[in-house]
């Protein structure tokens, strides 16, 4: 029995994959980047809570928490949208729309905060733009309005 017959061909790449088109691939990866930030921040004002640092410890935990939780929908809408569901789209929008205030308000806080506020803002429009293109919409199977009945 040589080595060869012992084994198993390994299975073909997932046609998904191939399927995907770069930019949903970019889409997708934004959307994960800001369900990072969100985290980060939700981690960051649980440790502030604990620490005592801010001026009610309670308030920045139960933000911490909120935030964290917050998170988890731009995680399963970058999941769902690299496993090319269509429902995706819309958590992902969303989460890309939300975040545009929350740039306006940093970069006029002024401060350190205003790079912060131009990297979101960037995020989130880039984001927005991948979504709403037509390869994008498309691969996700997702029609334009008006079209359902023609087949």
């Amino acid at each position: 029995m040589s080595s060869s017959e012992g084994t198993t061909p390994a299975p073909p790449a997932p046609v998904q994959a191939a399927a995907r088109p770069p930019r949903l691939t970019a889409a997708a990866a934004l959307t994960a980047l800001e369900a990072l930030a969100l985290f980060a921040a939700g981690v960051y004002l649980l440790v502030a809570g604990a620490s005592g640092a801010p001026d009610d410890p309670g308030q920045a935990e139960a933000l911490g928490v909120t935030v964290l939780v917050i998170g988890v929908l731009p995680l399963i809408a970058a999941r769902g949208l690299l496993r090319l569901r269509g429902w995706s789209r819309g958590p992902a929008m969303i989460t890309h729309i939300i975040a545009l205030p929350v740039a306006y308000t940093l970069m006029t806080s002024g401060g350190a905060l205003v790079p912060v506020g131009i990297a979101v803002a960037a995020v989130a429009i880039a984001g927005l733009v991948l979504l709403v293109n037509a390869a994008t919409t498309e691969a996700l199977g997702i029609r334009p309005p008006g079209t359902r009945g023609e087949d």
